[in-house]
């Protein structure tokens, strides 16, 4: 029987095992897009990732979420994707963070932390989403930041650019609202679509923590959204 690697190896080489094994990223959201982004990341051999994310499964999302299942219901979706990232790789350095990043100061000391080497940001809420964003670009972190994968159905127009270029996207077009500066704006990766969102395929939702709508989404697009990630961080760390 081969090393789990030996394919892997076959496509990057020993050297390229050996960076990606020295390597720590950071994975903030393990939902829809980062769960998927998770999971190839950790299936690229890294050797230290550390996950961030206050969320349960909830049976809602198992149409979309590598996370859910019947048996994970009500469980930690952090603790979740974290356990199937031991199982592809025991040697993988793991942490795990059952929080959701409440403010600028959480952000910062979650930053200071570590000395990471990428930053995959997969958060659905706009707040910590461009409060993190901005952190990275202060602190000079790549990152690499998912734009929304909701209300589309075709994964042919997924595009990666800089967060500047994005457009009909409206959670690309509030983050580049909340970051006025335009070296940021120039400088950030995201992963978005052009894609026209049906306005009716959206509705406003109360009393839920975190989140002010739901959107229709179907079973495939977060996960090429998160794949989309996963491959821009992972080929950035190899080069």
């Amino acid at each position: 029987m081969g090393h789990w690697q030996e394919r892997t190896e076959l496509l990057i080489g020993q050297d390229g095992i050996q960076t990606l094994g020295s390597k720590h990223v950071l994975i903030v959201g393990v939902g829809g897009v980062g769960g998927f982004a998770a999971e190839a990341i950790a299936r690229a051999g890294v050797g230290k990732i550390t996950i961030v994310d206050g969320d349960v499964v909830d049976e809602s999302n198992r149409n979309r979420q590598i996370a859910a299942l019947v048996s994970t219901t009500a469980k930690p979706k952090a603790s979740v994707i974290g356990d199937r990232i031991k199982d592809i790789n025991p040697d993988v350095v793991l942490d795990i963070k059952e929080t959701y990043l409440e403010d600028e100061t959480a952000i910062h000391q979650l930053l200071e932390e570590y000395d990471y080497d990428y930053v995959v940001e997969c958060i659905d809420t706009l707040t910590p989403k461009v409060a993190l964003l901005s952190a990275c670009m202060e602190k000079k972190i790549k990152v690499i930041s998912s734009m929304g994968a909701g209300g589309r159905m075709d994964p042919s127009q997924t595009k990666v650019g800089r967060l500047r270029d994005t457009y009909n996207c409206l959670l690309a077009k509030q983050v580049r609202k909340r970051i006025p500066q335009k070296s940021f704006r120039r400088k950030i990766k995201c992963v978005f679509s052009p894609e026209l969102v049906d306005k009716n395929k959206v509705v406003t939702v109360e009393d839920v923590k975190h989140k002010a709508s739901t959107i229709g989404t179907i079973s495939y697009m977060p996960a090429v959204f998160g794949l989309t990630v996963a491959s821009v961080a992972i080929r950035d760390l190899l080069k």
